[in-house]
């Protein structure tokens, strides 16, 4: 099957519409039947196709990982950025060529600047001989009052509780995780590669969907968790319970 029918028939086995799972994804309907045809000319270019494909396919319910290959076999893998293409803009920016003051300006500026200097001298001396005729006045030296320096006291960090779903996994292999609340909420959706790891604490109960169980090490509050499955699955965990429930 190629990559549009896979997505359709995983959308009808969920039994979605288009138009939910364009809700879901942010995608437009229009776009994502034109994927479900094998039609990507409207995605943008190649990056956005495959960000549509691994979006749609979480929704849907299927491992994104083999259609992103089948995509990269296709219309070849994801090319390199030159500096020139990310530095250099696309529409060239013209420069205005500074030009000199003109004498005229220069004549202006000066005599507003003797002006302006005559003027100020006028009003100091007018200002000194008033004072120097007036009762001279003592006035107190105001002294700052000193302000205490608060003490900062650290936050304790927050630390699990038997309260918390505490999910650790490890990737042996390249592994498709999407981790939601009870509500459908979504708390993370991607690819953790190969020799890498995560870890999630809620307070919630958690659905956890793996692409490659078999590739993974997977812990809960501690405890190591067995799929025991080939194939994609869903796993729930809930505060206070490290066994793992059907999703």
């Amino acid at each position: 099957m190629s990559i549009g029918e896979t997505l359709a028939d995983a959308r009808r086995q969920a039994g979605l519409t288009i138009t939910q799972v364009s809700r879901e994804t942010r995608i437009r309907e229009s776009i994502i039947r034109d994927i479900e045809q094998d039609d990507f000319s409207t995605c943008g270019g190649d990056f956005y196709a495959r960000g549509h494909i691994r979006s749609i396919a979480g929704v849907v319910g299927t491992d994104p990982v083999p259609l992103i290959s089948e995509y990269d076999a296709e219309h070849g893998p994801l090319g390199r950025m030159r500096a020139a293409d990310v530095f250099e803009p696309s529409t060239p920016i013209k420069i205005r060529e500074r030009r000199s003051p003109s004498l005229s300006m220069i004549v202006v500026v000066v005599l507003l600047a003797i002006i302006g200097f005559g003027a100020y001298r006028l009003v100091s001396h007018h200002a000194g001989s008033s004072a120097a005729a007036g009762t001279p006045t003592h006035r107190p030296t105001a002294r700052p009052t000193p302000t205490p320096t608060p003490t900062v006291h650290p936050s304790p960090s927050h630390t699990p509780t038997s309260s918390d779903v505490v999910i650790h996994l490890t990737a042996n292999e390249d592994c498709w995780v999407l981790l939601t609340s009870n509500s459908g909420a979504q708390i993370y959706m991607g690819v953790v590669p190969a020799g890498s790891a995560m870890t999630w604490t809620e307070k919630q109960t958690v659905n956890v969907r793996l692409g490659n169980p078999g590739g993974v090490v997977l812990t809960v509050n501690g405890k190591r968790q067995n799929p025991n499955s080939t194939t994609p699955v869903t796993l729930s965990f809930s505060p206070g319970r490290t066994t793992q429930s059907p999703g």
